[in-house]
């Protein structure tokens, strides 16, 4: 089937995920059943209104905005591949404009508030463990997954960087500051070994007490605990700090691009978010400070 070939192409060719993978799929035979159901078995036969009447009916039927987007967004892709390889002489998404979507407002820590959480751990064993994850979470902007997916050699701290695994498959090396590389190091050399010391094979870099590789969940639990301790009760998430990581570097003169890499978007517009926290900054500075605001 040409949908079969699709997915081949995104698979092998555009290196997708199996995550992303399985969205277009889902996607296409969606699209492809609801064709169906219209008469059209063959989606070559498509043009531009029967997507604009498949938009509509998704929006009928009560789906966001950002789900009729990405809907879209695939049957696009899928035409493109068709009209690329010569199965169809023009793409019928052409000129069909997605839904407008409400940004949501990015929710982050101050930079006084990260401080408070990230001394908020004790020197004990555990307490070091934590203060290298808090640290290397803020120091990074991570993914929660990316960080416990992590191995000890994927920490470089002679040079200072550590290397992500990436959520898509996409290796990619992010900078370690300094108190991220402090804060691993006594780890690394205080207490892991403490951790592991009946799992010496486990190649974790950070372990729960049964010297195994933390979970997502051990993690968030974490999150919390400090979180608490630090007075930010139930504002901080992984997500938060991750937020605060970009909104922080966007605000002391990080450019879009550089962010983009660092977060591991593989669209920028995913990254975009975060100017308009610095825009909203600018505006509540002009209208505090100029005479005539």
């Amino acid at each position: 089937m040409r949908t079969d070939r699709f997915m081949d192409y995104l698979r092998n060719e555009k290196k997708m995920s199996e995550n992303s993978l399985e969205a277009y799929r889902r996607d296409v035979e969606d699209f492809d059943r609801y064709c169906a159901s219209k008469g059209k078995e063959d989606l070559i036969e498509v043009n531009n209104a029967d997507v604009v009447a498949y938009l509509m009916e998704l929006r009928n039927n009560g789906k966001s905005a950002a789900t009729v987007n990405r809907k879209l967004a695939s049957i696009r892709a899928l035409y493109k591949y068709f009209v690329e390889k010569g199965m169809k002489d023009s793409n019928p998404t052409t000129n069909i404009k997605s839904p407008r979507i409400e940004r949501k407002t990015v929710e982050y820590l101050t930079v006084e508030e990260v401080e408070r959480l990230l001394s908020s751990p004790d020197n004990t064993m555990k307490g070091k463990r934590d203060r290298a994850i808090l640290e290397i979470l803020y120091a990074t902007g991570v993914r929660v997954n990316e960080l416990i997916a992590a191995n000890v050699e994927d920490v470089n701290l002679r040079i200072g960087f550590f290397a992500c695994p990436g959520e898509t498959g996409r290796a990619r090396i992010v900078p370690l500051g300094r108190h991220a590389r402090e804060a691993a190091e006594d780890y690394l050399e205080n207490a892991r070994d403490m951790f592991v010391k009946s799992n010496r094979a486990e190649r974790a870099l950070f372990v729960n007490y049964y010297g195994k590789r933390m979970t997502r969940q051990g993690l968030w639990k974490l999150l919390k605990t400090y979180g608490k301790k630090a007075g930010l009760e139930d504002r901080i998430t992984p997500h938060i700090l991750r937020n605060s990581f970009a909104v922080h570097m966007v605000q002391n003169g990080a450019d879009l691009k550089s962010l983009q890499e660092l977060l591991g978007h593989e669209d920028i517009s995913a990254t975009q978010i975060y100017l308009s926290v610095t825009k909203n900054r600018i505006k509540d500075i002009y209208d505090r400070t100029h005479p005539r605001a």
